[in-house]
């Protein structure tokens, strides 16, 4: 049995190494240091270290990845295989240690959606499908050769937490089977494509969270299922990165609310004349040219969400609301 080190941070990355655990010999894990998170700044540990902790496993927490005293305990495990999923880039003095090297796995169909969030680009891109690739790393990020990918189809209801929820599945069947590779012997990899027509996928910034109205009415629908963490059961992701949702600003009675949009769906337009539309009690439309965006759940900042129906009970829309 090979003896693998395990980097991740997340929960997307501690469900899987909790698989693997399971059938491999995991001697040691790394991740991010503890941090403060929330109002009481409580020390916060990464989903990796807890998984670590449950079973018996060291965990690494180094501030500086360079760092002489990190890089000899780890060099001492005499580890086969390091593994790393959701982590920072890896100096090259680390990822070369291991005499079968150092693989990642990528949320995306490699070479498209090289980045930090390629999760929420693909939906936000509005493509119909996806997948996961295992490929070896090397000095540039998400470039090195592959070694096996899987596509996964996407419907134009899928939100960033249900594929978040559903890649992990797959993940761990795509990291099993590339694990056998290693361990027959039989590991295959090729070279990346590297052309200017590659979609990437840049970390999410606080205003690409916006929703900007002038734009069109399927840029805006895949804006919302990109970011938002509601799953099939209308139930929320929580704290997780990816799903920060889609946001707007609406006046209501002279009072500026933050509202974010969890869910949407494109529909034809009730009435033509208006450009917000609601019967105040079961839909909000916001109309465009010939289509509409029906809102199905949203969320008042500091509030929990809501269907339309629960919205609108406490929200009443008229002539005098504003959409900013």
């Amino acid at each position: 049995m090979m003896k693998i080190i395990f980097f991740g941070t997340p929960t997307f990355a501690s469900e899987i190494l909790e698989s693997l655990i399971k059938k491999n010999k995991v001697i040691a894990t790394v991740t991010a240091p503890d941090k403060k998170k929330g109002r009481g700044k409580k020390i916060q540990e990464s989903a990796v270290k807890k998984i670590s902790k449950e079973n018996n496993i060291t965990c690494f927490q180094p501030n500086n990845l360079k760092d002489e005293n990190f890089i000899n305990q780890i060099q001492e495990l005499n580890a086969d295989l390091f593994i790393v999923i959701a982590f920072r880039m890896l100096p090259k003095l680390i990822w070369t240690i291991p005499p079968l090297g150092t693989i990642n796995l990528h949320t995306s169909l490699l070479p498209n959606y090289r980045g930090a969030a390629p999760i929420n680009w693909v939906i936000l891109n509005g493509e119909i499908k996806t997948g996961i690739t295992t490929f070896f790393i090397n000095e540039n990020i998400d470039q090195g050769k592959i070694i096996l990918n899987k596509e996964v189809k996407l419907s134009k209801d899928t939100t960033a937490a249900m594929l978040h929820n559903l890649l992990i599945t797959y993940s761990k069947e795509l990291l099993n089977q590339t694990i056998e590779l290693f361990l027959n012997n039989t590991v295959v990899s090729h070279a990346q494509e590297h052309s200017q027509t590659i979609k990437m996928a840049p970390k999410l910034s606080k205003e690409l969270c916006r929703i900007n109205w002038s734009e069109s009415i399927d840029s805006i629908n895949n804006k919302i299922h990109g970011l938002s963490p509601l799953l099939e059961n209308n139930q929320i992701l929580k704290d997780i990165s990816i799903c920060p949702s889609a946001w707007f600003e609406i006046k209501i009675q002279n009072k500026v609310r933050r509202v974010k949009v969890l869910k949407s769906e494109i529909t034809e337009i009730k009435n033509k004349n208006l450009k917000i539309d609601s019967d105040n009690i079961s839909y909000l439309n916001i109309n465009f040219d010939n289509t509409s965006s029906f809102n199905k759940h949203l969320q008042i900042e500091g509030k929990n969400h809501l269907d339309i129906k629960q919205f609108l009970q406490g929200n009443k829309i008229d002539s005098s609301v504003e959409f900013l």
